[in-house]
């Protein structure tokens, strides 16, 4: 099997290559080329996970040559870390006097028990920027980052269609050389729920084999078993709450059965 994730071996290198999210693409270049007459120094990026948002900040950043700085937000827990790291990198001018592009990943992995003042850190540094800011998170509608909304431009990265899932696919299976059948390719596609980072993983797990109903059938029933494992694991091990209340938000199952599995 390849060494090499499929998911960077296959990342699009420039906009032209991206072929997803195309008005907001067109939302991300005028907010960068603008950036001096905005109001809002940062843009919001929020959807589903492994729809395409960092990447898209990655295409944009290579695409406009400025250098980029990221940043995962679930790294800095409080306010003196956002301020010293994030806050640093807002004022500094960039190593290569190209101007640059910050990303903060997973902004909303600031919330929680164990947040001391990070948000509100977050919103400080977006004041005083003098680069643009993108932030990425799953769920604007999250009362955690709420504040945070009222700084920032949000833009939606909605859903992907599974059919668009599976036309990334197919282009894999063809540089791949790997056979396949097209209904089952679609339901791999289906199976990934809008993930296109989940379903190019599952592909290169199955391998250079001839992609069938019956391997995609298999597949579905581990990614199913393993989900089940890591939310029972989540609901016995950790101690916040917060996190054992959500960790079945991923497990499509009905009550009844989660339930079975929690009594097991």
């Amino acid at each position: 099997m390849d060494k090499a994730p499929w998911t960077l071996k296959y990342q699009p290198h420039s906009l032209a290559a991206y072929t997803l999210h195309q008005e907001q693409i067109k939302q991300m270049q005028s907010f960068v080329q603008n950036f001096k007459k905005q109001k809002k120094k940062a843009m919001l990026l929020h959807g589903p996970t492994g729809n395409g948002k960092t990447v898209a900040v990655h295409v944009l950043a290579k695409d406009t040559n400025l250098e980029l700085i990221e940043i995962n937000a679930s790294d800095f827990r409080n306010k003196e870390t956002v301020l010293s790291v994030i806050g640093t990198a807002s004022k500094q001018m960039s190593l290569f006097s190209t101007g640059k592009i910050i990303l903060v990943d997973e902004v909303d992995g600031l919330s929680g028990n164990q947040d001391r003042g990070g948000i509100s850190a977050i919103e400080e540094v977006i004041e005083q920027t003098a680069f643009p800011i993108f932030l990425t998170c799953q769920d604007a509608s999250d009362k955690k980052i709420k504040s945070l909304l009222k700084k920032v431009h949000a833009v939606a990265f909605t859903p992907l269609d599974y059919l668009a899932v599976a036309d990334i696919l197919k282009y894999i299976c063809t540089k791949e050389t790997i056979v396949f059948d097209e209904t089952a390719l679609k339901t791999l596609a289906r199976q990934a729920d809008g993930d296109l980072r989940a379903a190019i993983n599952d592909l290169q797990s199955l391998g250079k084999e001839k992609i069938t109903m019956n391997r995609i059938n298999a597949l579905g029933f581990r990614n199913k078993q393993e989900a089940l494992s890591d939310a029972l694991i989540k609901v016995f091990k950790v101690k916040d709450a917060s996190i054992a209340l959500t960790a079945f938000g991923n497990v499509h199952e009905d009550l009844d059965e989660i339930a079975l599995w929690i009594d097991e």
